[in-house]
């Protein structure tokens, strides 16, 4: 039994995308943003109150790269996940791990500062200092695409996956003037696959059935 615990547009979009990419069964257990806040019986599955929460044969994971880690290896080895004898392998846990850590956090400081805050707590500049800083590290992916289709291995991975979140994020809160033509073209490819298209549907189809508003969690 596999169950995520999401809210619509989240980093737990991320394992719901892999998720699709894989065909797997799984559970959708939809939230208010943010859950901690919103909905504070959540705080007993997850303390942290944050989503995603992916709960997979009694493992539980809360950080949605590793999320995608997981998946990919336990379900898709060797297609979506990258194995460790592979010379891409450094590669693909690099951009994995990037997705998150590089890529997701600014854009958290800029969405945070520009819309969660109150207007006496926002903070122009740091917005403006962090869109920049989002925008020099996606360069990057600028590079990494430059005669290639997906970030590593020569195929779509779940690195590509995890990334590509990152992107419609950036769409999402008004960074997508950051994306070079590389990244761009990049972000119409992955936004073409079924999958990904899946994964909407589902956490619209899922929000609706379950009394939660549709609409992105930054709108």
């Amino acid at each position: 039994m596999i169950t995520l615990h999401h809210c619509v547009s989240a980093r737990s979009f991320r394992p719901l995308w892999l998720l699709e990419e894989l065909a797997l069964p799984y559970t959708l257990k939809m939230w208010p943003f943010p859950p901690r806040v919103q909905s504070r019986d959540y705080l007993a599955l997850n303390p942290l109150g944050t989503v995603p929460l992916l709960e997979v044969e009694g493992v539980r994971l809360t950080e949605s790269a590793a999320c995608c880690q997981f998946l990919a290896a336990r379900f898709s080895p060797g297609v979506l996940e990258v194995a460790a004898h592979d010379p891409a392998y450094g590669a693909y846990l690099n951009w994995l791990h990037m997705s998150d850590a590089t890529l997701t956090f600014p854009q958290t400081l800029v969405l945070r500062y520009s819309h969660f805050e109150p207007p006496e707590r926002q903070q122009p500049q740091v917005v403006e200092d962090y869109s920049r800083w989002f925008g020099a590290r996606l360069r990057a992916a600028e590079a990494a695409l430059q005669e290639a289709d997906t970030l590593c291995a020569g195929r779509f991975t779940a690195a590509d996956v995890a990334v590509g979140y990152a992107l419609m994020l950036a769409e999402l809160i008004g960074l997508s003037s950051a994306f070079g033509p590389n990244v761009a073209a990049y972000w119409q490819r992955l936004q073409a696959r079924p999958a990904y298209q899946r994964a909407l549907q589902a956490q619209r189809d899922a929000a609706l059935a379950q009394g939660v508003s549709p609409q992105p969690a930054t709108a």
